[in-house]
């Protein structure tokens, strides 16, 4: 678990649950590749005009997971304002990408597993959200 090392180990000072952090940075980075990979695989579906809709979404939330990674790393100076956005965005990114891919999961297992990973990142987001003051 190099992410919770990274956090103990940072000379700043980290005012949040390190464990609960690290846990965040490490859904939204699987979220994050799990949504490209998703994207990916729909593209290679032969009804991919069908699923243009969760393309765009799946690669969209797999930028903001990617942002919110990059942006939770960081603790010199940290503002408490722009993690809260940012954790709030990867929610809603979430929320959109999780219920998108639900439509299709019926049919696309790669669409399923997106889903269950866009669920279990904004889960720990909100979690995470709730801890700062």
């Amino acid at each position: 678990m190099k992410v919770a090392e990274m956090i103990r180990t940072t000379p700043a000072r980290v005012d949040l649950d390190h464990d609960l952090l690290a846990r965040v940075v490490e859904a939204a980075a699987t979220c994050s590749q799990v949504c490209t990979a998703c994207a990916d695989a729909c593209l290679s579906e032969d009804g991919v005009a069908d699923l243009r809709r969760c393309i765009r979404i799946d690669l969209d939330c797999a930028d903001v997971c990617a942002t919110t990674v990059r942006v939770l790393s960081r603790h010199t100076a940290y503002e408490a304002a722009i993690t809260r956005a940012v954790l709030q965005a990867c929610v809603t990114a979430c929320l959109t990408c999780a219920a998108e891919c639900e439509q299709h999961a019926g049919m696309h297992e790669h669409c399923r597993v997106c889903a269950e990973a866009c669920r279990a990142c904004e889960e720990l987001c909100r979690e995470l959200l709730t801890t700062i003051a």
